[in-house]
């Protein structure tokens, strides 16, 4: 919801591609800065109670930014500085969070698990864009945020039926900078992680502007509202989740394979779409292109998680999730192809770029092709 509600708001203060890309990297740019110190923390520090205050933070945010359009004293700057904060809160919370599954459920049932999580938010995903587009027309964006700071605040209370997990490192901890230097010694002995960390990055850095830029191509190409927005949004949703729960239901079956098929279908929903600009058609496409991403970043962190030591996980998922802090290099040179040729040559470009990675993962890695 926040997704659309911030970027649409900028675009409607803005008209602008630009500022509607930076406004969204923002929080990106912040995960870059504060992620390993976010890992460090994971792996020393109770991890309920960083989840728990991440929630809080959000409860904050949102309705400040409420207040602040309700006031009608809202800036595109203020959307900026919400990013931000908002991406420093993440920094925190989502490496406690993944390190965090393994704890409840074990490593026999990690890869199910992960698909399940990625199945929940998937589900929101499919229900949650069209939610925000219809309440954005009707009670404004100011409307939309004090709903997201409400469903915050019940998340905080959710999170404490979560039972506390003992810490997986007993001991005395060393200085946090030396925690952080060791955990990006041990990613750098293990090039299988590198690998699949790598092409992670791709992924985001390629297919994760659309997300951002769809604001853009909905009005600029169908010329249509935030209605229409919500209702792509949500069919990306239903996608994700029907690519999460078909992850969920497998075993360990060609997941090296499944992996890089989901690139490849991503790359080519990218293409079709900005190939074929009529509203209707784009449906199908998208539903393709939510399938392939899904499953691909379900696939990539199982992988990931399986393939690491227990004592690391904290500080392997915040570089794991640190591929979203570089997203903005993702994201800014495709918000200026979308300014200068417009959204269709972005979208374009952004299918091209991430099948011919995937192509070369496929041709460099015998390990990914025939892990099952």
């Amino acid at each position: 919801m926040q997704m659309l509600v911030r970027g649409y708001l900028t675009y409607e203060l803005t008209e602008s591609a630009t500022l509607v890309g930076i406004v969204s990297s923002a929080g990106a740019v912040a995960v870059l800065v504060f992620a390993l110190w976010g890992g460090a923390i994971a792996d020393r520090v109770e991890r309920r109670r960083v989840i728990q205050l991440g929630q809080g933070v959000s409860v904050i945010l949102a309705a400040c930014v409420g207040v602040a359009v309700l006031f009608d004293v809202i800036e595109w700057y203020h959307l900026l500085m919400a990013g931000i904060v908002q991406g420093i809160m993440w920094s925190f919370l989502a490496p406690a969070r993944q390190a965090l599954v393994p704890q409840l459920v074990g490593t026999q049932n990690l890869g199910n698990a992960i698909a399940l999580t990625a199945a929940a938010m998937s589900g929101s995903a499919a229900v949650a864009p069209s939610i925000a587009g219809v309440l954005y027309g009707r009670i404004g964006p100011e409307g939309v945020y004090f709903v997201i700071a409400g469903m915050s605040a019940v998340a905080v209370l959710l999170t404490t039926s979560i039972p506390r997990t003992p810490l997986e490192r007993e001991g005395k901890k060393p200085p946090m900078l030396d925690d952080i230097k060791d955990g990006i010694q041990y990613l750098l002995r293990s090039p299988f992680i590198m690998t699949l960390l790598l092409f992670g990055l791709g992924m985001t850095m390629i297919v994760m502007p659309y997300r951002f830029l769809l604001p853009v191509y909905v009005v600029e190409v169908y010329g249509r509202g935030s209605e229409s927005l919500g209702l792509l949004l949500s069919i990306v949703g239903v996608g994700s989740l029907a690519g999460s729960l078909f992850i969920a239901s497998i075993t360990r079956w060609h997941r090296g394979l499944l992996l890089l098929g989901g690139g490849f279908a991503a790359g080519l929903a990218l293409i079709t779409t900005s190939a074929i600009p009529i509203f209707f058609v784009a449906a199908p496409f998208m539903l393709m292109l939510g399938l392939g991403d899904s499953s691909n970043r379900s696939l990539n962190q199982t992988l990931v998680m399986e393939n690491m030591d227990a004592e690391y996980r904290g500080r392997i998922m915040s570089l794991w999730m640190m591929k979203f802090g570089l997203m903005p290099l993702g994201i800014l040179p495709i918000s200026i192809i979308a300014e200068q040729f417009g959204a269709q040559a972005s979208f374009a470009c952004m299918g091209v770029a991430i099948i011919i990675i995937t192509l070369l993962i496929l041709l460099s890695s015998r390990q990914l092709r025939t892990t099952q």
